[in-house]
Parts: C-alpha cells; structure tokens; sequence
C-alpha cells in the first residue's frame, strides 16, 4: 500500500496534505501517453527550424570571417580564412542548396585566390607578410592545405570560367604538397615525425585523403581522364593503409594514433578523429563516383556501413557522443555529433544506409546537435585543437570553447543534409518512437510491407 501511495504522489499533484487523490493505476490511467523527460529534444525537426539553425551559424561566421583585404593583407576576423578547419567550413557550404551558404563560402575563397597573386610577389622577398596566406602560398603540413584544396576542387566544379583560371594556381600549389611533399613511410601511408617518428594520425585520414580524391573530379572535369583514374586509385589505396593499421574491427571503431615503433597498440577512439575517418569515406564516395569502378568503391562502402553501425551502437541517450567513444565516462562532445548526423544523413541520402535503421539515430543526433548553438549563432561543446595522448586523462580534460572553429563546418554540413534528408525519406511518430518508412504514411492504419507478414502497429 505504501509503495502505491508513492507512486500516486508522483504522478498526480496535490494541493494540500490532507487532500484526497485518486491513485493512479493501469486501470484508471492510460500510462503510456505520459510525457518522458528528455533531456533533449525528442521527436521529427521541421525542416524550416532545420534551415533557421543553419542559417543563424552562416549569419554569426559572415561577421566572424570577414574577407575584405586591408592594407594588403587578409583581414584578422574571429576565425582563419586559410586553416584546415575553414576548408571543412567552405566544404559544407558549398555543399548546401541554399545560395545565400554557397555565396559566404565562394566570396571568402574568390578573395583568398585573387590575394595570393598579390602577396605571391610581396613574399618572395618577406614570407612573414602575412602568415594567413603563407599557408596558401607555402604549405608545409597537411593541415595546411588538404580540407582547402578539397574545398577548391568542390567550387571549381561549378564555377565558371573566369572563376576557375583563379583557382587553378591554388587548386595546383595546394596539391603539389599533398601528393609530393607530405611525409610518407616506406609502404607510402601518410605520417608525421610527431609525437614518435612514422606515427600515422587518424585525422590525415580526412587531411588527405578528400583532397586527392577531389583532385581526381578536378581533372576529370578538365578531361585529364587517365590522370583522373590514377590520383582516385592513390586516394583508394590510402584508405586501405589507413584502415591496416587505425582499424579496430571487434568494435567497427578507428583508434586515433599508430606509432611504427610500437609492439602493441592502444586504442583510444577519439570522437572527432573517427568523425575525420567516416566523412573521408564519404567524401571519397562522391567524389571518385563514375571515375573508379563499383568493384573498387565497393570496399569503402563496405567499411562505411560497418563504421556507422559501431559509431551508432555507442550513441548516448541524448543523441550526442562522447569524446572517448566508448568511455561514458567523458564528455558529450559537439563536433563529432555534427560530422556523425552529416554522414549518417548524406549515406542515407545516396543510399548506402537503410533509413529505417540508421534514420531515427540520425534525428536524435541532430536534435542533440541544434541545442548547441546559441542565439548568436556560435557553436558551443566543441573540443579545442588536439593532439595525440595514449591514455584517457588527454582526451577526456581537453578544453571545449565556443571559438574553437571546428564545430562549425560539421553543423552546417549536417543540418543542411538533414533538410535533404527529410525531403525524400518518411519519418513518422509511432507509439512515440521515430520510425522511417519506405513510403510517406498518411493514415494512422497499420500497414503491412510486401512479401512479410509482419504488421506495423500504430
């Protein structure tokens, strides 16, 4: 009687101790329309609170990065124009329908292109001009120029012909690094000499990888076919190496560091370097499409859904990740929430997830994603810069800050592939759960699908 006493007061409010009330039961009291108390957002976005999102961050970084040039050099706004994490911004813009995104990624690039033709001639003698455009003008690490370049290859693709003689020298400079200058080991993986000499980094993966495959649409687009085929195959062959050694497969997980010298090596799964690896198999999927065969793509997709499946079945309830995938024990962490919900979306988009599998986790991550930006449009939760560490204390008291710039390509390249997402699948409430169905569901009838017995209840 006591225990039904206790849970009578916690379901119905009471007014006064000596107040009479009902207690509530299976019989008198439908229990399952209560409310559960999420702790985010539940349920199906609208795909114009979806586009708002994107569009309040897009406003928020049009002030942040300004582009005009002052006294001759790129401006000083809140974020990098040239950095790796502003070739991923310009990337998931220029991957939007929206021609207000596209434009703030063309106008930053346009003016960084026209600028290195004027400060190629002041830094021939002062390399310290401007330290923005020395990246563009001397690459010395992947960071430097990879995500830019991919980022280039993308806009050069549907610019125009004005537009793509300016981009030429940069798409070229920045490329003549990656495929001829970066530090490789003996087998031909991309490597530093940091923290340990012929580490690989999980996160060269992305800095790589997407530029030489971006590369290849490139040339293929100026009918360099055989040249195109032999830069997508280069680009092929590094995921291999990559997935050699980064792997995990009993937990369908990359780690984020590999030491050559090492007998064994630890696995610390790194939210966002994991994030780096699935957007550089799609990256890579789109990019080399109709340039490789289905045989040789076939691998990728392959690993990508076996990557998705490992990344959603350690998902937190709140639709977030963690910063150390498998360990609850640190932070749910923003960045790689982001690039999760865009891959997620864009491979159920093109067709190499199930909706009906993956659709409702992808739902829940970005309803996690939009409660991370504010009302100026800044994204908070993002990890700062990181490097390599082989034990947990590294990774789970890094910084997170809302100025830490790569939250804020991740968030519009999964928002504006959300909209996209909900254009052509069909999500639907049921017994209040997300569902995804193969056909929009107008009535509240149980279907039943062809050639199974199995009956959906609503």
């Amino acid at each position: 009687m006591l225990r039904h006493l206790i849970v009578s007061l916690t379901l119905i409010p009471v007014t006064g101790l000596c107040s009479y009330a009902q207690e509530v039961n299976d019989s008198n009291t439908p229990l399952h329309l209560m409310q559960p108390q999420y702790d985010t957002p539940y349920g199906i976005p609208q795909e114009g609170s979806v586009s708002q999102t994107v569009k309040r961050v897009v406003s928020y970084l049009d002030g942040a990065m300004p582009c005009d040039v002052k006294d001759n050099k790129l401006p000083q706004g809140s974020f990098r124009l040239t950095s790796y994490e502003a070739g991923v911004l310009y990337s998931a813009c220029l991957n939007s329908d929206d021609e207000a995104t596209r434009q703030f990624a063309v106008n930053r690039m346009r003016t960084i292109a026209t600028q290195s033709v004027k400060e190629a001639k002041i830094m021939a003698t002062n390399k310290q001009h401007d330290a923005q455009m020395r990246m563009v003008l001397y690459p010395g690490a992947l960071d430097d120029c990879g995500a830019m370049v991919a980022a280039y290859c993308r806009a050069y693709i549907s610019a125009d012909s004005k537009e793509r003689k300016s981009y030429e020298p940069v798409i070229e400079r920045y490329i003549d690094f990656v495929l001829n200058k970066q530090y490789r080991m003996n087998d031909g993986t991309f490597a530093r000499k940091r923290p340990h000499f012929n580490t690989v980094w999980l996160d060269d993966m992305y800095m790589g990888v997407p530029a030489m495959a971006w590369y290849a649409r490139y040339l293929k687009e100026k009918g360099e076919t055989t040249r195109s085929q032999e830069i997508a195959a280069k680009a092929l062959e590094q995921i291999r190496l990559f997935k050699d050694k980064m792997w995990v497969p009993e937990k369908k997980l990359f780690r984020h560091g590999w030491v050559e010298g090492m007998s064994s090596h630890p696995c610390y799964h790194w939210g966002r370097a994991n994030g780096w690896a699935i957007l550089t198999m799609c990256e890579v999927l789109d990019a080399t499409e109709g340039i490789v065969s289905d045989a040789d793509i076939a691998p990728v997709k392959e690993l990508l859904r076996q990557h998705a499946e490992g990344l959603c079945a350690l998902q937190d309830k709140t639709g977030f990740w963690h910063q150390l995938l498998d360990r609850q024990d640190t932070y749910l962490e923003t960045s790689c929430t982001a690039i999760y919900t865009y891959c997620l979306a864009h491979a159920i988009n093109k067709g190499w997830l199930d909706a009906l599998t993956y659709g409702a986790n992808t739902l829940l991550a970005w309803n996690a994603c939009q409660t991370k930006v504010n009302a100026q449009g800044q994204v908070e939760g993002t990890c700062v810069g990181t490097g390599m560490g082989f034990e947990p204390a590294f990774y789970a008291y890094r910084p997170v800050h809302k100025m830490a710039a790569h939250g804020y390509g991740p968030m519009i390249w999964a928002g504006n592939e959300i909209v996209k997402m909900l254009h052509h699948t069909h999500p639907k409430m049921n017994d209040s759960a997300i569902h995804f169905y193969p056909t929009e569901q107008k009535t509240n009838e149980p279907i039943f699908y062809e050639n199974t017995d199995a009956e959906v209840l609503w």
